[in-house]
Order: structure tokens, then C-alpha cells, then sequence
């Protein structure tokens, strides 16, 4: 019995350090290999980090520039934890946040006049529906026609950006712009400006919100029913429809509240922006930010978890930062910077095989660490291998029929 004790307590250690230690390695060996191309251009690379690292956390003015840049990070990646812990893939944060950007400022538009105190959570409510409608039609195609939401998200996310580029040809266009139109809309409201918080800084009431749904998606996800129900179908679909869980209806809640979090994240980058307009000058990805995209890598630095992924946002914040002032310093062509970004990016999402195997190997019989099973929750994924197992069924395929489907 003392054993089994101590091997709990062995694992319960063992887990949280691989987690952690496994996706710091893989940065450090991403930062390595930039090193080496840095120098392959004449450049210090010493030099360039200390940039980095000045430019994303160097004072007061840098970490809130970093925490500004991670805000909309941290929205998609909360998203993404939702979606991918009930075993679907959200690949769609893109569109959907250009449709809830979209929403949020027919909101500006419509209700000019309001005063901030209702119209900033109204244009923030108006993005989360944008986002959630977004989300939901990929969700529903996948439940209740089979189609792949990899495939759906990503021609949703193209749709809505020839969408943005529509509107703003002509329907949102600034009219003040005269004969030369410029893809974007008119300054708008003012009341519907993301505060600024106290301090002498670009901060704003953007970041907190990020954190709050952040918190909000850790509650859904692990303290809620349907949390549980959520997590429980990407665990196991077929053995939740057999206990009578509404499988399909999980899978549209799913990709429905992870593009509502996306859809925020657009009306956080159109009102806490310095223009305040919603602009697709330089494409949809030049208004996003490839937030869509950055995000689901913050959501697999922090292991799938909404508080996790707040720090690994911050991290990534500070990279897009500190890449500009890095670019400064030494002189370098941008494409490394993108390239450096790239590389950690490559680095941390290829060592989750690897932590997934360390974890196994530490719970394995023989290595002193033996999990006991009896207290695992069987809703919770052990690890990035089971939650992948659980989303890589062959499009189309359908399980056995159950005596309760419990799909409405």
C-alpha cells in the first residue's frame, strides 16, 4: 500500500515536470537553430536575443505592448482547448474572428450613440455571436453530415475573409476616403473603445477580458457538467453515445464556444486597436495577425489547459514583440524573424509526441512511477496521443447504434 502511495505521489510529480520541461527543451533547441542562422548572416546572435528579450519584456511599456499582442492569442487558444478537449479541431480562428470583428462593428455602427458603459460589452457580445455562428456551422456539418472539420474550417476561414474584403469594398467603406477608397471602415464610436487601464501605457481592457475567458473556459471545461459531457465525448464518442450523451449536439456546443472566444478576439483587435477601425488593407491575415493560427500553437504549449495557455500565450506575445525590435537591432531581412517564429512553432508542437511518450514511460511498470487506476477520471485525456486518437476517425465513419443516440 505504501508503494502504491508513493508511486501516485512519484507520478503526480513526474507529469507536471515533463509537461513543462519537454516544451522548454524544444524552445531552446528552436532558439539554437536560429542562432545558427543568424550567424549564417554575419549577425550576433547574442546581440539579437538580448533584443528580443529588451523589446518583449524590457519595461513597463514593453511587457504591456506584449500583453496587448498576446490578448488575442490567448482568446483563440482558450477556444481551441475547448474544441479539441471534446475531440474536434478547430482550424477555423481566422474567419472566425474576422466574422465576429465583422459583428462587433455593425454593433459600432448601428449603436454610435450609446454610452461605453453598454455599448463595450455590447460590441464584445456582438463578436462572440459573430465567432459562435461561425464556429457552429463547421460543428454542425461534422456532426450531422459527416464532414471533416479540418476541411470546413479552413474554406470557412477563406469565405469569411473574401467577406471582409466585400464589405469593405463598398457596404463599411470609409465614405470620408473620396475617390481613392481604402479597405476600411470610418473611425468608429468612441464609446465603443476598449478602456485603457491605469498606468502609462497602450494596456487595455482587452487583456483582462482574455484572462477572465480564460478562467471562465478552465471552469467550463473542469468544473461544470457540461464540461464533463464535453470532455467526456473526446475522450470517447462512441461510449458517450452509448451512456446517452448527446454526442452531436457536444460537437456543435464545442466549435460554437470556441469560435464565440475567437470572435472576441476579433472585436478586441478592431476596438482596442490604435485606429479603431476594422481595416483588410494587406489581407484578412494583416488584421489578424495570424491570431488564428499562433493561437492553437499557445493552446498546445499549454497542454490543452485555458489557464496554461496563458502564460504560452504571454510567451508567444513577447516572440512578436521582441521579433520587431530583434529585426531592428541586427538589421535582418523580416522573413527571419518569420522564420525564427516558425521554428519554434515547428519545435513545440513536434515535441508533444515526445511528451506524451515520457509521461507513458514514467506511469509504465518497472520505472518507479506507476500510476494506480483507480482515480483516474476516465473524462480526461492522459495524454496529447489518447485526445489525437479521439479526433483521427476516417471522415464519414459512424459507430454502432445505440439503444439511446440522445442526439436531438
Amino acid at each position: 500500500m505504501r508503494a502504491d502511495v508513493g508511486s501516485i505521489r512519484s507520478s503526480a510529480l513526474v507529469r507536471p515536470f515533463v509537461a513543462l520541461a519537454v516544451p522548454l527543451a524544444a524552445v531552446a533547441v528552436a532558439f539554437t537553430i536560429g542562432a545558427i542562422m543568424l550567424l549564417a548572416l554575419g549577425a550576433n546572435p547574442i546581440t539579437g536575443y538580448a533584443a528580443l528579450l529588451d523589446g518583449a519584456f524590457g519595461g513597463w511599456n514593453e511587457l504591456a505592448d506584449t500583453a496587448i499582442k498576446s490578448a488575442p492569442l490567448l482568446l483563440v487558444g482558450v477556444g481551441i482547448c475547448i474544441a479539441f478537449r471534446a475531440g474536434v479541431i478547430n482550424i477555423g480562428g481566422e474567419g472566425q474572428i474576422i466574422v465576429g470583428a465583422i459583428f462587433s462593428t455593425v454593433v459600432a455602427l448601428a449603436l454610435p450613440e450609446l454610452p461605453r458603459v453598454f455599448l463595450v460589452p455590447l460590441v464584445l457580445i456582438g463578436g462572440a455571436i459573430g465567432g459562435g455562428i461561425w464556429g457552429a456551422i463547421p460543428g454542425a456539418l461534422k456532426a450531422y453530415a459527416g464532414v471533416n472539420e479540418i476541411l470546413s474550417t479552413i474554406m470557412m476561414n477563406i469565405i469569411a475573409a473574401q467577406f471582409l474584403s466585400f464589405l469593405l469594398q463598398d457596404l463599411l467603406t470609409d465614405k470620408a476616403s473620396g475617390a481613392i477608397k481604402i479597405q476600411q471602415t470610418e473611425r468608429l464610436s468612441e464609446n465603443a473603445d476598449l478602456p485603457l487601464l491605469p498606468g502609462d501605457t497602450r494596456l487595455h481592457l482587452g487583456v483582462v477580458i482574455a484572462v477572465l475567458v480564460a478562467v471562465l473556459g478552465y471552469v467550463l471545461l473542469f468544473r461544470s457538467a457540461l464540461g464533463v459531457r464535453l470532455r467526456a465525448v473526446g475522450h470517447n464518442a462512441n461510449a458517450s453515445r452509448y451512456a446517452g450523451m448527446p454526442v452531436k449536439r457536444s460537437i456543435v456546443q464545442a466549435l460554437a464556444f470556441s469560435g464565440a472566444c475567437a470572435g472576441i478576439a476579433g472585436a478586441v483587435l478592431v476596438f482596442g486597436s490604435e485606429s479603431h477601425r476594422l481595416i483588410a488593407e494587406g489581407g484578412a491575415s494583416g488584421f489578424t495577425q495570424s491570431a488564428g493560427f499562433n493561437g492553437i500553437v499557445a493552446a498546445l504549449f499549454g497542454s490543452l489547459h485555458p489557464l496554461a495557455t496563458i502564460p504560452a500565450s504571454f510567451f508567444f506575445g513577447g516572440m512578436l514583440t521582441g521579433g520587431i525590435a530583434l529585426q531592428q537591432e541586427l538589421q535582418v531581412p523580416a522573413a527571419l524573424i518569420v522564420a525564427l517564429n516558425g521554428i519554434v512553432v515547428l519545435f513545440v508542437v513536434s515535441s508533444l509526441k515526445l511528451r506524451s511518450r515520457l509521461t507513458a514511460w514514467a506511469e509504465s511498470p518497472g520505472t518507479g512511477f506507476t500510476q494506480v487506476e483507480t482515480d483516474h477520471d476516465p473524462t480526461v485525456p492522459r495524454t496529447e496521443d489518447s485526445l489525437l486518437a479521439s479526433t483521427a476517425r476516417p471522415p464519414g465513419s459512424s459507430a454502432p447504434s445505440a439503444p439511446h443516440e440522445g442526439d436531438a
